[in-house]
Formats: C-alpha cells, sequence, structure tokens
C-alpha cells in the first residue's frame, strides 16, 4: 500500500558527490546508497530510485541498482523512470520495472496518451505517478500552456482521472512553486502526489507540506540529503535530517 504521507529518500546517486569516506567508484556508490538506507530506513516513508543515474554506468551500475533494491527490502520503492512508449514497449517497461525490479510504483509521462500509460496501470497494486507539474524551468516550456483556458498539466490529470483504474494513477507535481501546489492540491484533494524539489532544487519543506494541506503525498528530498556532508560524519548529517525532514513532513 502506498504511504499516505511522507519523506521520500530519492537515491539519485552520483559518484562525483561521494563524500569523503567513499571513492568515486561504482562499487562505493552501492556502498553508499546502502548506508544511506540503514540511516534513513527509520524515518523514511519510502525511497525512489533513479534508474538513469545507475544505467549510465552500464552492467556495474545495474548491479548497484539492484543490490540497493535488496538493501530497501520491504519498504516502499518508487522507480523514477519516466518511461511511456507505445502499447508493447510499456508492457514491457512495466514488466522489468514492477516484476523484476519489484518496485511498487513508477513515474511515467503521458505524452503519447493512454496506450502508452495503460500498461503500467494494468498491473495490479502498482502505483503510476504521471508527470503533470515538474519543478524543472523547462516545464514552462509545455505544462503550463493553455488548452482553451485549461493549462495542459491540468488537462493532463482529468484525462488520467478519466480512464479506467484511475485510483492507482497519482502525479508528479514540483515544490518549487508552493502557490501552484496549493492550487492543485485545492482541485484535487484526494489524489495522491509525488512532490519532487524540496531542498537543492528550491522548495521549502515546511512551505511545501501547508501547500499540500494534508493530502496524500510523499515529498522527495535527494540531494539536499545525500550531499549536505562531504566529510566522513555524513551518515550522522544525514540520518539527523531525514529525521528533521520527517518529523515536518509526517502528520
Amino acid at each position: 500500500m502506498i504511504p499516505h504521507t511522507g519523506l521520500c529518500v530519492g537515491l539519485d546517486l552520483d559518484i562525483e558527490k561521494l563524500p569523503a569516506p567513499y571513492q568515486k567508484q561504482v562499487v562505493d556508490l552501492q556502498r553508499f546508497g546502502c548506508d544511506v538506507i540503514d540511516a534513513t530506513k527509520g524515518v523514511a516513508s519510502c525511497y525512489k530510485l533513479n534508474l538513469a543515474f545507475y544505467e549510465q554506468y552500464g552492467r556495474a551500475g545495474i548491479d548497484a541498482l539492484y543490490a540497493i533494491r535488496e538493501r530497501i527490502g520491504d519498504a516502499y520503492v518508487i522507480a523514477d523512470a519516466k518511461r511511456g512508449d507505445i502499447g508493447n514497449t510499456s508492457a514491457a517497461y512495466a514488466k522489468a520495472v514492477f516484476e523484476d525490479l519489484q518496485a511498487d510504483a513508477i513515474t511515467v509521462s503521458p505524452y503519447m496518451g493512454r496506450d502508452s500509460v495503460g500498461p503500467f496501470l494494468d498491473v495490479p497494486g502498482k502505483m503510476v505517478y504521471v508527470l503533470a507539474l515538474t519543478s524543472n524551468p523547462g516545464s514552462h516550456d509545455f505544462q503550463r500552456r493553455l488548452v482553451g483556458e485549461t493549462p495542459l498539466y491540468e488537462l493532463v490529470m482529468n484525462t488520467v482521472l478519466s480512464w479506467p483504474r484511475a485510483g492507482d494513477a497519482g502525479f508528479v507535481v514540483g515544490a518549487t512553486n508552493a502557490e501552484e501546489l496549493a492550487m492543485v492540491r485545492t482541485k484535487y484533494p484526494d489524489v495522491p502526489l509525488l512532490i519532487p524539489g524540496i531542498g537543492t532544487q528550491g522548495g521549502d519543506a515546511q512551505q511545501t507540506v501547508a501547500a499540500n494541506a494534508k493530502g496524500p503525498a510523499v515529498f522527495n528530498v535527494s540531494r539536499g540529503l545525500l550531499y549536505a556532508d562531504s566529510t566522513e560524519t555524513c551518515m550522522d548529517t544525514i540520518a539527523r535530517l531525514a529525521a528533521e525532514y520527517s518529523a515536518t513532513m509526517t502528520p
């Protein structure tokens, strides 16, 4: 079952940013990821694995991904894959992420429409977070464009919620604009959200939680948690910050 609300630890691991106790190699990427899980497991509601950060290192990176997934254990796992292709390709992606990686949720792009998202929604008991209003600067290029009088991101949300199994659909809505998040939450009070962008990207944790207005959401923190301390005390810092974030984000 998806966590109703709380801290999502984003395991977007970057070899070049590993703290001092770790060396800049894939084996230490794996070690760092496992140590982060051990340091946060008591306070994290879920973990987000950004697949690209592992795939870039080839087979060694994939091995690290699966080792980190195994260390997470029974905690809730979101595969940040942003998949979305024609039906049979999406079905293959869904099988890889849900059956092999054993993720509980996935992020998907809605650009190709219902037949590209449908294969993910067809898997029972899995959550599908559709990109809606993201926290990157380029989100202005398309997501806020008006279709008639309706922003495109809102049209995406309304359309997805009209599909079968829409109860297993949530949306990615960024934390970098608390006013927009509050508007989304007012219009969609009960829809699950994955909210990235807190910390390094500029989103404020307290403002974001307030804007969400106690709706079902997990709040992702990645770089602002993982790389807050570049010294030998990094895991103590990560554990402390994770506890502070969790206290802010958990009702």
